[in-house]
């Protein structure tokens, strides 16, 4: 109940022009393990029915462990390059973020390098989260 006022926030200081998916499968390659459920997308693309490309940043919630969910977050940052490449809308960097809520860790994948942000950030600090998703949107090109 925390993450999603915050990424609704966040859609509101970009004026829409992004759209958030949450709870949807993200199916791009079922060979490779390149499926499931993602807990939050966010889609640089005009469609608010349907997740379709870019897709340009994932947010996975975990309960209590921040190290659990990095795995599965670059898994899925991994299907949304493939997913964003099938289409014709190559994006040159994908970010995550892993999550409890109150804690907040995010990530960058880059060709073929996952950066991860050692730092962690605390819900008292919201605005600089915010700040940190709002670069990431804002860091692709977003139609107005």
């Amino acid at each position: 109940m925390i993450i999603s006022p915050i990424l609704i926030d966040l859609r509101r200081q970009l004026k829409e022009r992004i759209n958030l998916f949450s709870g949807i499968e993200f199916d791009v390659d079922s060979e490779t393990g390149l499926n499931g459920i993602c807990d939050f997308i966010i889609s640089n693309s005009p469609e608010i029915l349907f997740v379709s490309a870019p897709v340009i940043t994932l947010v996975e919630a975990k309960k209590e462990n921040i190290t659990a969910g990095l795995g599965q977050c670059v898994a899925e940052m991994l299907a949304a390059r493939i997913f964003n490449e099938r289409t014709g809308n190559e994006v040159s960097t994908i970010y995550g973020a892993v999550t409890t809520g109150s804690i907040w860790k995010f990530m960058k994948l880059e060709g073929s390098v996952i950066s991860i942000d050692l730092t962690e950030y605390y819900l008292k600090d919201v605005n600089k989260i915010l700040g940190i998703l709002a670069m990431g949107a804002v860091s692709q090109p977003i139609e107005v």
